[in-house]
């Protein structure tokens, strides 16, 4: 049967039941909906568990809300456990249920008491009379996140897992560099708070973590922060944990090492949203280089364009990945290359069999004065290069909206260039403060739109268009790069409280920055942009981000001035993964 023929219909969907409660072995019970084809026998099943509110997935938001763009204004965000229609016509039993505490599913801490749940879910799923003993898990976010806990100690019914964009492990994942932002719903309604139900009783650690969190100009300087965080988790329960508690754990890489023995086949993937969307992008690729011994693995980058919701974007390489898996079915899949890119500017899909590439060319792209960027190397015992730094005085939000930046431009390219890999800058600066922000930008200057994503004319070049490709954050007090876990092109910083120091005013220190990877066709006569600076902005008004998926960061309550440096003293560059022989 060809992929277009077990693509067709072949059941119509019955609902098996809504807010069914499993127990599990403690005697918790999650809720779960299921979604069954409408005829006799059995059937292999996929479980989407998660943390949004299975109500998101109901055929009412169906019928209402489907095929949104992500940028809808009225896309539904948390509907992302796939398509119950789709998978209930083709011949599966799709379940979606909520972890506990969440939802309907009965009160519990996941964290601490849920760590089975998956797995009991699993067995329970493949002992029901509509199932064939054969169970995978599919969604995306925090759907995609789950499979991930589940593969670390999974259930022999489980088969296969399909995490798409499937969340952050830990704090630099979401908080690259350390630098907090704002995500989208912190808005003016959380002024709103009401009265909580219980009073919120602190431990004497976490009351500490409060007492500093409160004392932070920082966190005053925007009030509806500072409004969750004296609220003290009543209001905003995960946004509060995250400001309060703004360290990694100290045995962080002992998560990181849990991870190399997943042996479940597993499909992963997410689209190139550059620096708007950290925490599925970081968390996409921290899962893939630290599951070391799964040979039943590929990974796919899908263009720039947010999925659709509730979500379908993926649903013809779910069907081949799961018939493969679960039914038994050889569609192939697993004779074509690990690993699939959608290059952009190029618009094509490119083939590779390990990340980064083994065929890239680590290049270096420096620093140069009058605001240059130059590819050759600074000829030491020679006038070459102007050592007097560049710099820039940041005033604080409450002061201005202005955000002010240094922007280094390359000459035109005189052929393509395909940059695909991780990508880092590495730089020596000084400021007068005892912290900042550092965020860099990596823009494409050209004379034609050659990137499927909003571009503009630059006031400087009026005849050219530019857009940002991608991003990098460094709080200067978290500079400190855990070599062991560090790779070329991916500086580790372990935003641990130990490493925390923060900056000696007037001393001029290196800062490696992580970059968030891309895979980008820079075409002749197009120009690369770097630009440095150590605020943004929200977009709209009341500490509203007028756009969900570009999330402004809290940043200095100080006026700071920066100085960066570069020549051969201090040779700042970045540090860019050239592929000798570009998509075109």
């Amino acid at each position: 049967m060809t992929i277009q023929e077990r693509l067709q219909p072949q059941y119509s969907m019955v609902t098996g039941g809504i807010d069914v409660m499993v127990p599990m072995r403690d005697g918790t019970r999650l809720a779960i909906d299921i979604y069954r084809p409408d005829a006799d026998g059995k059937f292999p099943a996929l479980l989407s568990l998660g943390t949004h509110n299975k109500a998101m997935q109901s055929p009412r938001i169906w019928e209402s809300c489907r095929n949104q763009p992500g940028d809808s204004a009225i896309a539904p965000p948390g509907a992302r456990a796939g398509d119950s229609r789709f998978w209930a016509s083709r011949g599966y039993v799709h379940v979606i249920g909520n972890i506990r505490g969440v939802g309907n599913s009965d009160d519990g801490d996941p964290a601490r008491d849920g760590k089975m749940d998956a797995y009991d879910l699993v067995e329970w799923m493949a002992a029901q009379p509509w199932c064939d003993g054969n169970v995978g898990m599919t969604g995306m976010s925090s759907y995609g996140r789950q499979q991930m806990l589940a593969a670390k100690n999974p259930s022999p019914h489980l088969k296969a897992i399909f995490p798409y964009s499937p969340g952050h492990m830990l704090k630099n994942q979401v908080y690259p560099g350390g630098v907090l932002h704002c995500e989208h719903y912190q808005s003016i309604v959380s002024h709103v708070t009401g009265k909580a139900y219980k009073e919120t009783e602190l431990t004497a650690e976490e009351e500490e973590l409060w007492e500093e969190a409160m004392a932070d100009p920082d966190f005053q300087m925007y009030a509806h922060i500072y409004n969750i965080i004296e609220r003290k988790g009543q209001h905003n329960k995960r946004f509060y944990s995250a400001m309060v508690n703004r360290y990694e754990s100290e045995d962080y890489a002992k998560k990181l090492d849990e991870l190399k023995d997943i042996k479940v086949p597993m499909y992963t993937g997410t689209g190139w949203y550059g620096y708007t969307y950290k925490t599925h992008l970081q968390g996409m690729f921290n899962y893939w280089r630290y599951i070391t011994d799964n040979p039943n693995m590929k990974m796919v980058m899908t263009p720039l364009a947010r999925d659709r919701r509730p979500w379908i974007g993926m649903n013809e390489e779910l069907l081949r990945w799961f018939d493969y898996w679960l039914k038994g079915i050889d569609t192939g899949i697993m004779d074509e290359p690990p690993i699939k890119l959608f290059v952009n500017g190029a618009n094509k899909y490119r083939y590779a069999d390990q990340w980064p590439l083994k065929e890239t060319k680590w290049t270096k792209l420096y620093l140069d004065s009058w605001e240059k960027l130059r590819w050759n190397e600074f000829i030491p015992g020679s006038n070459d290069g102007i050592e007097q730094p560049d710099a820039f005085l940041q005033m604080p939000l409450n002061l201005t909206s202005k955000v002010q930046k240094l922007r280094y431009v390359s000459d035109p390219l005189p052929e393509d260039m395909e940059v695909t890999g991780p990508i880092s800058f590495h730089f020596w600066a000084e400021i007068d403060q005892d912290d900042a922000n550092w965020i860099i930008s990596i823009k494409d200057l050209g004379p034609d739109i050659a990137v499927e994503r909003t571009k503009k004319t630059h006031p400087d070049w009026p005849n050219l268009f530019e857009q940002e490709i991608t991003r990098g954050w460094l709080k200067a007090s978290h500079r400190h790069v855990d070599q062991e876990r560090s790779r070329t092109g991916q500086p580790f910083h372990p935003l641990t409280r130990s490493k925390h120091q923060k900056v000696t005013p007037g001393e001029v220190l290196k800062y490696d920055v992580e970059i968030m990877p891309t895979s980008t066709l820079f075409r002749k006569d197009h120009r690369i942009v770097v630009e440095i600076s150590s605020m943004d902005v929200p977009s709209g008004g009341n500490g509203i981000s007028a756009n969900q998926s570009q999330p402004y960061h809290v940043c200095s309550s100080k006026t700071t001035v920066h100085k960066v440096y570069r020549g051969q003293t201090y040779p700042s560059h970045l540090l860019l993964p050239v592929i000798p022989d570009p998509i075109s």
